[in-house]
């Protein structure tokens, strides 16, 4: 995968299984703990935009050495001190752009949570579709502690977590590990270390073996009612599941089901 540039992105690693289903991105800056800079949020962009042209259902975001996310790099981040305010307009957008287009991004993106999800890396893991932890995982938005607010990774969190617990976080800064961010919604899974490749395979194996129609449809219509009344929704997801039902992917399905056979989804 490249960057914007053309170039080689040496911060993010990516690659796809053989039959294209499946694309893994791994964060590739462990000495920075996985810190955001531009090369890593271009590149996810990019990866992003890659599943939406080609076969992928799932997409999986993973730091290497251990560490999921410490956030964004503070290091940019000092670039724009004493630039003025379009300038840490700029400097902060990439995130906030990414996290959008991750949730209109048709295929299912995968958080595989290891080691430290902190701040900026927290937004990024909770605007994922499903987050799977190990048990020693660690969370936290400990830029509160240099003076900033996490003001746009709290937009996935905090619809993700339970109010009252997570706004505590969100001022405290305070770590907190894998048990206690189950227990608030953050997480889907938390599985112990030395079982957490083959849960995450397994994971990604039956996702990704769903009716890609099924998968873009169905997480479009997820988010959109999200923030919709009660009744709005119903009748919104009264009109998707027609549409759904309306797929060649649908009736594959349903065939497949009364012969007892496993059904090939044509992606229409």
């Amino acid at each position: 995968m490249t960057a914007q540039n053309g170039d080689v992105n040496a911060d993010l690693d990516v690659s796809e299984s053989e039959d294209g289903l499946v694309i893994r991105a791994h964060i590739d800056r462990p000495e920075e703990r996985n810190a955001l800079n531009e090369a890593v949020i271009d590149g996810l962009s990019d990866v992003l935009a890659a599943a939406d042209d080609g076969p992928a259902r799932v997409v999986v975001i993973r730091g290497a050495g251990g560490t999921f996310c410490s956030g964004g790099d503070l290091e940019s981040m000092a670039a724009s001190i004493g630039q003025g305010a379009q300038a840490y307009r700029e400097g902060f957008s990439g995130l906030s752009e990414l996290m959008e287009r991750m949730v209109e991004t048709s295929a299912l993106l995968v958080a595989a949570v290891e080691g430290y999800c902190l701040a900026g890396g927290m937004g990024l893991a909770a605007a994922c579709d499903v987050i799977v932890a190990t048990e020693d995982a660690t969370f936290g938005t400990p830029e509160v502690d240099v003076g900033l607010f996490p003001a746009q990774a709290l937009v996935p969190i905090m619809r993700t977590v339970t109010e009252k617990r997570g706004l505590k976080y969100l001022f405290t800064g305070e770590h907190f590990g894998a048990t206690e961010a189950h227990e608030i919604g953050f997480t889907s899974d938390v599985v112990a270390p030395d079982s957490f490749e083959s849960e995450l395979d397994d994971l990604v194996a039956d996702l990704a073996s769903s009716s890609p129609v099924m998968i873009a449809m169905g997480k479009q219509a997820y988010y959109t009612q999200r923030d919709m009344g009660f009744g709005e929704a119903l009748s919104y997801m009264r009109e998707m599941i027609a549409l759904i039902a309306m797929s060649e992917d649908t009736e594959e399905g349903i065939n497949a089901f009364l012969m007892d056979e496993q059904p090939e989804w044509g992606g229409r």
